[in-house]
């Protein structure tokens, strides 16, 4: 039998964390440097939540490769984001995934605040028994999406960062085996994290 860290992969992609970059539209209402000290502190709290867990990770840079980062080269594989669109570049990190021998794939993105260790380990439990795991975000896309085996059409004619990327990609796969996780919030805009404690400090 195949130890979990042997069938399954975690990717995790993030962007560069670089003044004026980052977090674009969170910054047109607060600024580019408050929205780079959020980036920043939602990608620790992606390292606190994926660091322990039971499973291969990978963490797929959107611009360039950085040796000496929060991410312990130890515990993470760095690997470069390929393709011209998300979509492209989703779809490389899974064929890559597959053809190296994982069996359950589930990729999220470094800026959820609203997720845990326990929800990622659920999301690779749901895969065991579905053919992909979903989890739905606020704003009509998703923060988490994991499968069994390559589909491309998954990452085909998307209007990415919109409100029909759930939708979309739902039709894709309506005949199949699909676990819907618990809807969760997405953090782009202000909206997202006024009302929330800890985000206080970065915009008072």
């Amino acid at each position: 039998m195949l130890k979990l860290k042997e069938k399954n992969l975690l990717l995790i992609f993030t962007r560069n964390p670089e003044l004026g970059k980052c977090k674009t539209r969170l910054a047109a209402t607060i600024g580019d440097s408050a929205a780079l000290e959020i980036y920043q502190f939602l990608l620790q709290h992606t390292v606190t939540i994926t660091k322990n867990l039971n499973v291969q990770k990978e963490v797929h840079y959107s611009v360039k490769i950085r040796e000496d980062d929060l991410w312990n080269s130890e515990i993470y594989s760095k690997q470069q984001q390929a393709g011209n669109d998300l979509g492209q570049r989703m779809e490389h990190a899974f064929d890559a995934g597959f053809e190296n021998g994982y069996q359950n794939i589930i990729i999220i993105g470094s800026d959820m605040y609203d997720l845990s260790q326990k929800d990622i380990e659920n999301a690779f439990l749901e895969l065991e028994s579905h053919e992909y795991v979903v989890g739905p975000a606020k704003d009509g896309g998703y923060y988490l999406f994991g499968m069994k085996s390559l589909n491309s059409q998954v990452f085909k004619n998307k209007v990415w960062g919109t409100d029909t990327v759930l939708r979309d990609t739902l039709k894709n796969i309506q005949k199949e085996d699909v676990k819907l996780l618990e809807e969760r919030n997405d953090i782009d805009y202000y909206e997202d994290i006024k009302d929330i404690a800890i985000f206080q400090k970065f915009i008072s």
